[in-house]
């Protein structure tokens, strides 16, 4: 496994900050009412954070049923329910301003935070859409930054081929909303390549999953 290797830019920063996202955000339209959001470099700082999320969340290791075999899950997991504080201030922050900033057109605030360690390309999330609770009959946004080693956020179509891969790198943040989660899937997949270890963390509105 690589190490991550800290940004020259980051090392000559003495905050942590959220950039702006009024006039920054690039919208992409997807197909059957789903989009998705882009923010590079959202996060300044990030390296920081990194550090500190890889020291302070109490990751675990989970095994889940597949077929007849339970198996191991291919990166190292931690949920954050609603009202629970979160492991670094810089993560309130972030989703207080996803909550203002998204407030008309998703209605309601961003409330759970799911992260995610993805220690090398070995580990990966197979091709899913957050479709229990609401986001399998009502249009709902996930909103996800990405700290650490860049890695490709692939979605296609539900039933269909890959048609989009965005690469995410160290502070970016992706917004997936409209009907994505149920007309729409995403995966971050294995990969032969030698890559570092990366941190995503899920912010997400009541009763999706």
């Amino acid at each position: 496994m690589l190490d991550f290797q800290a940004s020259l830019l980051d090392l000559n920063l003495d905050r942590v900050a959220l950039g702006a996202l009024r006039g920054r955000v690039e919208r992409r339209e997807l197909s059957d009412g789903a989009w998705v959001d882009l923010r590079r470099g959202w996060l300044c700082g990030a390296d920081e954070v990194f550090a500190d999320l890889v020291h302070d969340v109490p990751w675990q290791a989970e095994r889940r049923p597949m077929y007849d075999d339970v198996v191991a899950v291919p990166r190292l997991l931690c949920h954050y329910a609603a009202g629970d504080l979160l492991p670094h201030p810089i993560l309130e922050h972030a989703r207080d301003t996803l909550s203002s900033y998204y407030a008309d057109e998703l209605g309601e605030p961003f409330v759970t935070a799911g992260c995610c360690y993805y220690r090398d390309g070995h580990d990966s999330v197979a091709w899913h859409g957050d479709r229990i609770g609401r986001g399998r009959s009502a249009d709902t946004m996930v909103a996800i930054l990405s700290l650490g080693s860049p890695r490709r956020l692939s979605l296609r179509p539900v039933g269909g081929t890959t048609a989009a891969a965005y690469p995410l790198g160290h502070g970016d943040l992706i917004v997936m909303g409209g009907s994505c989660q149920r007309t729409w899937e995403h995966a971050i997949l294995k990969t032969a390549r030698p890559v570092g270890p990366r941190i995503s963390i899920q912010f997400r509105p009541r009763n999706v999953f």
